[in-house]
């Protein structure tokens, strides 16, 4: 049960940024900036991030919220699975993986982030702007998981909850419907 009075169509992080719109357009315009605006990364990409980094603050509704939507993009649900579980053996680029190594200290601390690690993407080809980013990103998803979990929201246990979701942000991105939440009320 939410700590505070949310509305009940509206689980995880949906209904804390419905409760401040105030406090949730600045929030919902970075993330949709770095989750969908140009990049060199892919959308995919940039939800794996966001992933690992939840699973690893042990965010339920995050981390399968994520996870689905990157699942979206790639149309399968094994390298998603395979990242959370160990992404250094992950069906993914040497970039990549070195990204995440960089996300995962992140999530740790901002100053677990060593300068083998950023080394290392770089010599796996990662941009100066790919590593400002997957250190905003993981920084960024910090904050929403302990916004979501610091106000003990819902998580719904229902897969098929996470794959619409998944189908609203690929299609939509991470703006607030014109026609708000109402359709889903149940």
């Amino acid at each position: 049960m939410p700590y505070i009075k949310l509305e009940d169509h509206l689980p995880g992080v949906t209904g804390l940024l419905e409760f401040s719109r105030k406090t949730s357009e600045p929030l919902r315009e970075l993330t949709q900036l770095l989750l969908r605006g140009p990049s060199t990364l892919t959308e995919a990409e940039r939800e794996w991030i966001a992933t690992l980094v939840s699973h690893k603050n042990k965010c339920v509704y995050c981390a399968t919220s994520h996870a689905a939507a990157a699942d979206a993009f790639l149309g399968e649900h094994h390298t998603t699975q395979t990242i959370r579980s160990d992404y250094a053996t992950a069906p993914i680029s040497e970039k990549m993986k070195a990204l995440l190594t960089i996300a995962s200290q992140v999530q740790e601390s901002g100053k677990s982030v060593t300068q083998v690690a950023v080394d290392q993407a770089k010599q796996a080809g990662a941009t100066d702007l790919e590593i400002h980013d997957t250190v905003l990103i993981a920084a960024l998803f910090c904050l929403y998981n302990r916004y979501v979990d610091g106000l003990a929201t819902i998580a719904p246990t229902d897969e098929n909850y996470y794959e619409a979701m998944a189908k609203r942000l690929k299609e939509n991105g991470y703006h607030r419907p014109a026609q708000g939440y109402d359709h889903l009320k149940k």
